[in-house]
């Protein structure tokens, strides 16, 4: 069963074998994919071959079946590899003095950084693009991971249930305050700057027309104490001073998927139907 889609980079069309953006290829668990500028061309939507046949194992003895040939002078020849692990994959980094990044192209500007050296880092995200410096360019190999496993248990367990961690409710104003301030990494620009209270307000009058600096600003207040950023006003002790509040409080929010893009609908409520 595969449980790992790859799709190559697409590279100029002006470089040897460039130009081509239509291949994918399958990985079965266990199987290891080998990428870089002089690896042998495996065939998409294959699976590795025989385990005796002469292409079956890479220069380090895994089972690959050829790799993923990345016509670009900037990649390194053996530049890395692929490996499928069930509902994850792993990372290994084989150039010298490269650093690749794998981004989570939905998770906000999520990533994890793969120094040089690095074997078998664990990747954990659905979809995934590993980014490749070479040589002023920066190459993106996606990678696909929709196999899911879930736990089915016949029966819950006897007891209490588990409080939540994290516990807002989505109808009420602090939720849409919230959602205002994760909006631009939402749709797309993991490193933009946070509004402002003044855009916020701005962006806020559809649905709530009484919204001033004066509201949303203690809602940001509420926001860091409900979800422990800040000790509560029952406590003695103040805590220290908060600084960049706005950043925490969408960090954690992206973090936890306390916000995610389905809720920016609080948005855009139709007219008289403003979050309470």
């Amino acid at each position: 069963m595969y449980s790992i889609i790859v799709v190559p980079p697409a590279v100029a069309a002006d470089e040897p074998g460039g130009g081509r953006t239509d291949s994918r290829i399958r990985l079965a668990p266990g199987e290891r994919l080998p990428f870089g500028r002089a690896v042998g061309d495996r065939t998409p939507d294959a699976r590795t071959p025989d385990a005796h046949s002469p292409d079956a194992h890479s220069p380090d003895g895994s089972t690959g079946g050829g790799g993923l040939s990345i016509a670009h002078e900037g990649v390194s020849r053996r530049a890395g590899e692929i490996t499928a692990q069930g509902t994850f994959w792993t990372l290994s980094n084989l150039s010298s003095h490269q650093t690749y990044v794998v981004e989570n192209p939905e998770g906000a500007g999520e990533h994890i950084k793969v120094g040089p050296g690095r074997l078998e880092a664990p990747v954990p995200f659905e979809f995934s693009r590993i980014v490749l410096p070479a040589a002023g360019d920066l190459l993106s190999v996606e990678v696909w991971a929709p196999r899911h496993d879930y736990l089915r248990s016949p029966r819950g367990l006897d007891g209490a249930t588990t409080a939540p961690a994290f516990s807002v409710d989505r109808t009420k104003r602090y939720f849409a305050v919230l959602a205002a301030l994760c909006e631009p990494r939402l749709r797309g620009e993991p490193h933009a700057p946070l509004p402002t209270v003044d855009r916020v307000v701005e962006r806020l009058r559809p649905t709530w027309p009484t919204a001033s600096r004066t509201s949303v600003q203690w809602n940001i207040d509420y926001l860091a104490v409900k979800l422990r950023l800040k000790p509560g006003p029952e406590t003695a002790d103040t805590g220290p001073r908060l600084n960049g509040k706005k950043e925490s409080l969408v960090s954690l929010a992206l973090r936890f998927d306390l916000v995610r893009e389905d809720d920016l609908a609080v948005l855009a409520a139709p007219a008289g139907r403003a979050v309470r």
